[in-house]
C-alpha cells in the first residue's frame, strides 16, 4: 500500500505557541497550528511572528501540519552595497 500524498500549502505564521508549535492562517483564510520539521530544528531555523511558511498537511487531518519551509524576506535584503572585507590577513 503506497503512502498517502501530503498536500502543502503557503500561509502566514501569526503566533507562536509553546512547545515549537505555530498558528498560520493560510492562504485559503483557514487557521492551523504547525510545528516545526526535524530538518528546521536541526538547522537552527528559527521562525517569527510574520513570516512566510510553507506547510505540509496530511489530507485526514487538515487542523495540523508540518511547517517545512521559511521563506526568505525580500523586504530585508541590503541594497546596493556588498559588506566590506579585511583584505590583509591578521597573524
Amino acid at each position: 500500500m503506497a503512502k498517502e500524498e501530503l498536500i502543502q500549502f503557503e500561509g502566514l505564521v501569526t503566533e507562536i505557541l509553546p512547545d515549537a508549535r505555530y498558528r498560520v492562517k493560510l492562504d485559503t483564510g483557514h487557521e492551523v497550528v504547525a510545528y516545526t520539521a526535524g530538518k528546521m530544528k536541526k538547522n537552527r531555523i528559527k521562525t517569527l511572528a510574520g513570516d512566510r511558511v510553507t506547510i505540509e498537511m496530511s489530507p485526514y487531518d487538515l487542523q495540523k501540519g508540518r511547517l517545512i519551509f521559511r521563506h526568505k524576506d525580500e523586504r530585508a535584503a541590503p541594497v546596493g552595497r556588498s559588506p566590506v572585507r579585511n583584505q590583509f590577513r591578521r597573524r
